[in-house]
């Protein structure tokens, strides 16, 4: 899989593509994505998924800075991983969102030969979004592509969309955002330097440096899986601000304890699975009944990831 940052140097072969910012690459994208595959190969072409960074959204102040469920490196390797030949991920700017979808397509048609387009149901681009699937279609005649439009999914009864989902995490509904997304929500970085305290009790932990644009789950405590050196381990992990032991609480933090393997992780970089929310975060009145209460938390998180899918499936 090629990944491209900008189109200036991009003059591709003839390619079958997707447009959109495709944040989470959930399975209402990968419908869309797989189709495009699918007949793409058939047919002995290549296929290409052109994303932006940031998010729309952002740039126009419809939604919060650092609500991603996905890095631009995250989303490009999810969409290899269904097939996908090429990624363009664009710098979204006001010059670019000023583009009438004539100009937008041209520039398809001029980097990417596109010979055929795949879009959702709701799809538009260009300048006010005037680029809807019938303009699109007349767009396609004059520059000889074609245009699929594919039905949404539902899940639960509603449409699955990575609004809904950001939504989902942030309600710490990390069960049902993963079902959504066809995996569990996950989370990577280094493991840093904490200050010592979970180990002094006798549960020592990986402090996590997570991308700060990523959206992240409610505070509380989870059932989690580890992935270290692509070897999972089942755990336990508290986000939150740490009431306890913080007689101040000045930042977040989110600390992964491994329940049956101890070892030295500063420096390595790790991720971090949400399979499911299991209380609140709390303050104890004494480091006694905080451990006891984390021993309790241990048990359920390995009962419920004793029962947990490899694979969260898509709810009825």
């Amino acid at each position: 899989m090629q990944h491209f940052q900008k189109l200036d140097d991009v003059f591709l072969e003839p390619h079958r593509i997707a447009i959109g910012v495709y944040d989470g690459v959930h399975r209402g994208h990968q419908v869309i994505i797989n189709q495009m595959v699918a007949e793409a190969h058939a047919a002995g072409e290549k296929c290409a998924v052109v994303t932006f960074f940031p998010n729309p959204a952002v740039l126009f102040g419809r939604a919060e800075k650092g609500n991603y469920i996905t890095s631009p490196a995250e989303r490009a390797d999810l969409l290899g991983a269904l097939g996908v030949d090429t990624v363009v991920t664009l710098p979204f700017t006001l010059e670019l969102a000023q583009l009438s979808a004539l100009d937008f397509m041209q520039l398809m048609k001029t980097h990417l030969q596109i010979t055929h387009l795949y879009a959702g149901d709701d799809f538009a681009l260009g300048r006010g979004r005037e680029g809807n699937i019938s303009k699109l279609k007349e767009i396609g005649q004059g520059l000889h592509f074609g245009v699929s439009v594919i039905s949404a999914v539902q899940g639960e009864g509603e449409r699955i969309s990575s609004s809904r989902i950001r939504s989902l995490i942030q309600a710490g509904k990390v069960r049902l955002a993963g079902q959504l997304l066809g995996r569990y929500y996950r989370v990577s970085g280094p493991v840093v330097h904490g200050q010592g305290r979970g180990a002094g009790m006798g549960f020592a932990t990986a402090n996590i440096d997570y991308w700060s644009e990523r959206v992240m789950p409610a505070f509380g405590i989870y059932a989690t899986w580890l992935w270290v050196n692509g070897v999972r381990q089942d755990s336990v992990s508290n986000l939150g601000v740490r009431p306890t032991v913080d007689a101040v609480p000045s930042r977040v933090h989110l600390e992964a304890h491994a329940l049956d393997k101890a070892e030295d992780l500063y420096g390595a970089s790790v991720e971090l699975e949400f399979v499911e929310y299991l209380r609140t975060e709390m303050r104890f009145e004494s480091v006694d009944e905080l451990i006891a209460q984390v021993n309790r938390d241990k048990q359920t998180a390995r009962e419920v990831l004793q029962d947990a899918p490899d694979t969260p499936g898509l709810p009825a």
